[in-house]
């Protein structure tokens, strides 16, 4: 069985309620996330969602929660600061067993990381076969026949780049909370302000919510936040590019292994201060996104 073919029994409506004109994934309604906290993290390719789910997981676990991260991007690579390795997906091991999920052990696709972070990777089908929709909800279902979700405190998906259509928006559905990271430029702001429509669009009729903007890699925040000001956003956490962030990557490490350093326990303390706030809850974000155009004169200087 191929994965296009094992995608089959997702339905696709054709005049869903929550986006007008668009295919959305209808996930199986007994798979939802009871009991933990859920985030999903969306932003613009390569402006840091993976380094920053990471660290905050470990900021999580730092903080005594059980947690969970789910990493949604073929390329698999959300975990690996986590791990120290790339860990196989959901999907490579659910088609060596020609999608008979009964075979399946936890071990086989669930794997800890640092301060014991469990990590799982969905991947994704190649290119231009399968939905990631199907992924993410078997990815779901698999954890919740291991029992994995009934001792786990906070989710987090990390989720690839700024896709929006139906099969990478399906997180939304399981999400109580929808974070965003952004640089302080033009292209990430302008990803933003798509993806809060998507975010809105699914708040419709799941519980996700906007929960703010985590600035990343980026020395001043200005244009973050007049746009937040504009539509209704708020800034949640602000992370400047320093190098010890870089070498963390190289090292294949979170930031909280690295060797001290001067800027190292200002960027862990952010981290902490950010999982603790959002442990403690946000206030849903009623954000309302400006049209292309109008978003394309509204940024800039003067």
């Amino acid at each position: 069985m191929s994965i296009a073919q094992a995608a089959i029994p997702i339905h696709m409506k054709q005049s869903p309620p929550d986006g007008e004109g668009s295919l959305q994934v209808q996930l199986d309604p007994e798979d939802t996330i009871d009991g933990a906290k859920v985030f999903a993290v969306y932003g613009k390719g390569g402006i840091g969602k993976s380094t920053t789910s990471s660290n905050l997981s470990a900021a999580f676990s730092k903080l005594g929660k059980r947690v969970l991260q789910i990493g949604c991007d073929p390329k698999h690579d959300s975990t690996f600061t986590l791990t120290k390795t790339l860990i196989p997906t959901v999907i490579d091991v659910l088609e060596s067993v020609e999608f008979h999920s009964e075979e399946l052990r936890t071990e086989d696709f669930v794997f800890e990381g640092y301060n014991g972070v469990m990590c799982v990777e969905a991947g994704g089908p190649p290119a231009g076969t399968g939905c990631g929709g199907y992924v993410v909800g078997q990815t779901v279902k698999l954890l919740k026949q291991h029992h994995l979700l009934e001792d786990t405190d906070v989710v987090i998906f990390d989720v690839l780049g700024d896709v929006v259509c139906g099969g990478f928006a399906s997180p939304l559905q399981h999400a109580e909370r929808a974070l965003i990271v952004a640089s302080n430029d033009f292209d990430s702001i302008f990803a933003m302000n798509r993806i809060i429509a998507a975010i809105q669009a699914k708040s419709k009729n799941y519980a996700v919510r906007l929960s703010g903007v985590i600035a990343n890699r980026s020395a001043e925040t200005d244009q973050i936040d007049g746009f937040n000001e504009r539509v209704g956003m708020r800034r949640l956490a602000h992370f400047r590019d320093h190098d010890v962030i870089r070498r963390s990557r190289l090292k294949k490490s979170t930031l909280f292994e690295m060797p001290d350093c001067p800027e190292l326990k200002m960027v862990q303390d952010e981290y902490l201060k950010l999982a603790d706030s959002l442990w403690k809850g946000t206030d849903p974000l009623a954000a309302m996104p400006m049209k292309d155009r109008e978003i394309f004169d509204f940024l800039g200087f003067d």
